[in-house]
């Protein structure tokens, strides 16, 4: 269930890769700061009070994930889809497996492993296969890089407060302080009028991201990280340009040809050589240590 969480929570990122371009136009710090105040309503109505306030370096943290993973991030898919094609940006986002496969056990208090490394290296070489290298130019390239970053950091900078906030915690502390974000940055950059100027494809679009890109999402996918391990976790992203490329088709894209197919399956030999079964324990993100063999038959999901 675990494994089913986070890729559900990256299918729908990946479909918003091409609903973002429908944005290009829009006032996109407005449509965002309604997105995730719609997501947070949604959230806190789900929670019914089980939500923790933050303490501490806590705020630091869920500071860093909504500069990165949602400010930055959703900037960068705005304006990168002026420069370049989705590709280049489902490309990026399918490099970030093996920044966390490094980085995310570092940051957890154990070495990186192998065997993940390698899975990584899998998923992003079929995840590049699944979307092409695409056209772009040099400032979008630089959006590709900073969405890259962007993606990596919305999970490393929750691993260190998963633990006492939970999944649900962490998801509605960052989309109201991403709200306030957005809508700080509405009113002095395109106005408080901006949100009459919304067309209905702008509503349905933001409607898509809050609903199922957010309040859905965010707790999948921490769900995910906190039981599994963001470097294990981590693979899972290379679901998303997979899921990019559906969506794509469905908003009147090309139906997908050969080295799509190839690079689907390349994607699953990847996640097949992350998620099997090791013989040593790892350290989840909530500190508690087990087998993947343990974990499986202690927890029947």
């Amino acid at each position: 269930m675990s494994i089913l969480a986070g890729s559900t929570g990256m299918a729908f990122v990946g479909g918003s890769v091409a609903v973002s371009g429908f944005l290009a136009d829009a006032p996109s710090l407005t449509v965002q700061a309604l997105r995730y105040a719609v997501a947070c309503a949604l959230l806190l109505l789900y929670a019914r009070g089980r939500v923790h306030r933050p303490r501490g370096a806590e705020w630091l943290w869920l500071t860093g994930v909504v500069v990165t993973g949602m400010l930055f991030f959703n900037v960068a898919l705005v304006q990168g889809s002026r420069h370049a094609e989705p590709a280049v940006l489902g490309v990026a986002v399918a490099c970030v497996p093996l920044l966390l496969a490094v980085a995310g056990p570092l940051l957890e208090g154990r070495a990186p492993a192998a065997r993940l490394i390698a899975a990584a290296l899998v998923v992003t070489l079929g995840a590049a296969l699944v979307q092409g290298l695409g056209r772009t130019d040099g400032v979008g390239l630089l959006w590709a890089l900073v969405t890259f970053a962007c993606e990596a950091g919305f999970t490393l900078l929750a691993v260190p407060v998963l633990g006492r906030h939970g999944p649900l915690g962490v998801s509605v502390h960052s989309t109201w302080l991403a709200a306030v974000g957005f809508a700080l940055a509405g009113l002095l950059l395109e106005g408080p009028t901006a949100v009459t100027r919304l067309r209905l494809d702008d509503v349905l679009a933001g409607i898509y991201l809050a609903v199922l890109v957010t309040a859905v999402a965010f707790v999948l996918w921490y769900t995910c990280v906190q039981r599994l391990g963001s470097a294990r976790a981590g693979l899972l992203t290379g679901i998303a340009p997979i899921s990019a490329a559906v969506v794509g088709v469905a908003v009147g894209g090309p139906v997908p040809g050969l080295p799509v197919w190839t690079g689907v399956a390349v994607v699953a030999a990847g996640l097949a050589l992350g998620f099997r079964s090791p013989a040593a324990p790892e350290r989840l993100a909530n500190g508690a240590v087990r087998s993947v063999t343990e974990y499986s038959t202690a927890r029947p999901e």
